[in-house]
């Protein structure tokens, strides 16, 4: 048996869209610089998805992330401010610094690295990838981790959705709609639950104002052109009298067919395909719409604030593996948020956040509605930090959630499913001296799945199934002067299975695979530690880390070499239609690599500055039983870049080069590295009391073809070629 790349089968030809089972059967410093290079052919040939624009320094603290430069579709991050914002995601206590890895994208920074997913959005920050099903489909990966490992959040509490579940559900949320995102890299389980193993992507739109607002403010943006002649607008207004304030949003979305240089299919599926090349110059069926927005009110005082917000998003898009599909999503979201600040007692704030999502999408093949996926539940949390005990600080909360999923028609690969959570935490830290700070903390968490087989006879066996998982963290930072420091962390973390590892018993046509799940899995133990460096000086940065991880029952798709019909009856490979069949096992794995990132000034004179700027990243992954390669890992990427302003003036320029994938399981494919250059300019000016910024970025100049190694349809869908944006921001 071999790990299945969680799409054994998504990398044949492209095929037309199957027919329903129900139709058929009817400074850079120095050192670290010299670091990157030597890093570089000792980790093997591996291809990565980071490529773009700029090549950044992101802080591990709140890393200033993205740059003048662009990132689509991977690209590595330039560093455009000086000051780092403070991160808030993980940081109760509100510290200027993390033991955690983390980095922060807001302001032009994030203006200048928009696409059309967060995946690709992220894409490229170090340790970060992105899964992708073509341009309007792509989850952020964080150190070969993705899935239920990942956690993605809007402001503070878990987005309810499908996109963990299946590689071509998208995540409900467009970037445009972001003010702010910010990723935490490695365990952050103790905050936010025992399923965020791999990190914590939040995404912040401020829709309920935490601070008072006095008169009317406001954004506009748009942006035309890259590889799918993406057409986007978004406008935001805000106003208050100091003491009520309330926002509102709107954003839309429009895109073409992707452009690609060349054909769609790689060599390899083109030499098995008796019928031609396929598609060339554009991958098919990967159009797509997206808009939505939202509205939030809060009273503000000096002591806290209190509010209420609703959004909406919608979207239509094509599967490009199947070239009549077509998923139309719809989720709706109520919100409520409060602090109370400078209280006396042994409690000195509270902070609560509650938000109810109804989410829902149909995959519609040529017209009719073949499965129908729902999910709606509400989170709710509270945090109290308590007063401090001399140098001892700290914050505590619980947190409480339940979901139902369900999913009917063709493809109800799982049963409808409850999942009730209920989790206490508790995060102190120890001032030990101006040069040492350390933290400790644990979390308790009760997980109960509840799934009902609905009359689908699949599902007969499935049972309850109840799991305690318990997590602990420990951290530290030590300043070994006014520039350096080094920052340390160790967790324990236990994560419960999902109902779709328990309880899948379907077709996944998506994939390409018939899903089994085992109802007997344990919980996921694992055990992780990271290690970094980190320098500041002025514009001058740099951050090397190294990390390692170890899963004693690592829950993952391993495929049995047997293939089965819709109805999950083995029948031989060479049958049309077969899937590959794949099971859900727990084995023993590791994961453990490294990540760089440097700025340095290397010229100032008047008006007039160059940043030069370093980065790299690496992840291994293996079977730690069998030396075996787990499946979709982004390999080694190495990137350059310079970052130019003259006044309002800016320019940056970016080279990454991104190495060949050969460490795979069995039953996958290979992909090749690349070189990746791209570029921009912008703008900023004032007419009267309205800041303007105006920008153009070049994505892929070299028209590269691209395939990530992240990708389960690496074979038939690249990413995008040569190409170019424009866009104007407004701030009034």
């Amino acid at each position: 048996m071999s790990f299945v790349p969680s799409s054994v089968r998504a990398q044949p030809a492209r095929r037309a869209s199957r027919p329903s089972p129900a139709a058929r059967r009817a400074g850079a410093l120095t050192p670290l610089a010299l670091a990157l290079c030597c890093l570089a052919p000792a980790a093997w040939a591996q291809q990565a998805p980071a490529t773009g624009a700029n090549n950044a320094a992101p802080s591990t603290t709140a890393a200033p992330a993205a740059g003048n430069a662009a990132n689509t579709n991977g690209a590595m991050p330039i560093n455009t401010t000086n000051l780092a914002p403070v991160i808030i995601t993980g940081n109760p206590l509100g510290n200027d610094a993390l033991s955690s890895p983390s980095s922060v994208l807001e302001g032009k920074q994030l203006d200048l690295r928009r696409e059309s997913t967060l995946g690709q959005t992220l894409n490229g920050l170090p340790g970060v990838s992105t899964t992708t099903y073509g341009p309007m489909v792509g989850r952020p990966i964080i150190r070969g981790l993705d899935g239920d490992r990942i956690r993605i959040m809007n402001n503070g509490l878990g987005s309810v959705d499908a996109s963990s579940l299946s590689f071509d559900h998208a995540v409900p949320m467009d970037p445009i709609s972001a003010d702010r995102i910010e990723v935490i890299r490695g365990p952050a389980a103790l905050l936010y639950g025992g399923n965020a193993v791999g990190g914590v992507v939040n995404v912040i739109d401020d829709r309920i104002p935490s601070e008072p607002i006095n008169g009317i403010h406001g954004t506009a943006q748009g942006d035309w052109g890259g590889a799918n002649d993406d057409r986007t607008g978004a406008v935001q207004v805000e106003g208050g009298d100091g003491k009520f304030a309330i926002r509102a949003d709107a954003y839309t979305r429009a895109t073409h067919e992707l452009r690609i240089p060349g054909y769609a299919d790689s060599g390899n599926i083109r030499g098995q395909d008796d019928d031609g090349n396929g598609p060339r110059d554009h991958l098919p069926n990967s159009d797509g719409r997206v808009h939505g927005g939202g509205v939030g009110m809060s009273w503000t005082g000096d002591s806290g604030y209190a509010g209420i917000s609703y959004s909406g998003y919608n979207s239509d898009y094509g599967s490009v593996a199947e070239d009549t599909v077509r998923l139309k999503m719809h989720q709706e979201r109520f919100g409520a948020s409060g602090e109370i600040r400078d209280l006396d007692g042994f409690f000195t704030k509270l902070k609560a956040d509650f938000a109810y999502t109804d989410y829902q999408h149909k995959e519609v093949d040529d017209g009719e509605t073949g499965t129908t996926f729902k999910n709606h539940g509400y989170e709710a949390r509270i945090e109290a930090r308590h007063r401090d005990f001399g140098p001892i600080s700290g914050s505590m909360g619980l947190q409480i959630s339940q979901t139902q999923f369900s999913a009917l028609g063709d493809e109800a690969l799982v049963p409808s499913t409850d999942t009730n959570n209920f989790a206490i935490f508790d995060l102190e830290q120890w001032k030990v001296n101006d040069r040492l700070t350390l933290s400790a903390g644990g979390r308790v968490e009760y997980t109960r799945l509840s799934p009902s087989a609905g009359g689908n006879d699949r599902f007969l066996d499935s049972s309850k199934r109840d799991f305690t998982a318990t997590s602990f963290s420990l951290g530290a930072i030590y300043k070994l002067d006014s520039r350096w420091s080094i920052a340390a962390n160790g967790a324990y973390t236990e994560r419960a299975p999902t109902f779709y590892e328990l309880y899948a018993n379907g077709p996944h046509d998506a994939t390409g695979q018939y899903l089994i799940g085992n109802p007997n899995l344990n919980k996921e133990r694992s055990f992780s530690g990271d290690l970094g460096l980190r320098f500041e000086d002025g514009p001058n940065k740099a951050n090397f880390g190294i990390f390692y991880t170890h899963f004693r029952n690592y829950i993952t798709e391993v495929n049995t070499g047997l293939y089965t019909d819709d109805d999950g009856e083995v029948v031989p490979s060479s049958t049309d239609d077969a899937l590959s069949q794949a099971v859900y096992r727990a084995v023993p794995a590791d994961f453990y690599g490294f990540e760089a990132s440097t700025t340095t000034r290397v010229l100032e004179s008047g008006a007039h500055k160059l940043d030069l700027n370093l980065s790299g990243d690496y992840t291994h992954a293996r079977n730690s039983d069998t030396g075996e390669p787990l499946p979709r890992i982004p390999p080694l990427r190495l990137g350059f870049g310079l970052d130019y302003t003259y006044g309002p003036w800016g320019a940056g320029v970016s080279f990454t080069k991104a190495f060949a994938q050969h460490r795979r399981p069995e039953n996958d494919t290979s992909t090749a590295g690349y070189y990746r250059l791209d570029a921009d300019a912008s703008y900023a000016f004032k007419v009267g009391q309205t800041q303007w910024l105006a920008y153009v970025r070049g994505t892929n100049l070299t028209n590269q073809e691209i395939r990530y190694s992240t990708s389960v349809l690496r074979d038939i869908a690249p990413e995008g070629g040569r190409a170019v944006m424009v866009g104007l921001r407004a701030n009034f």
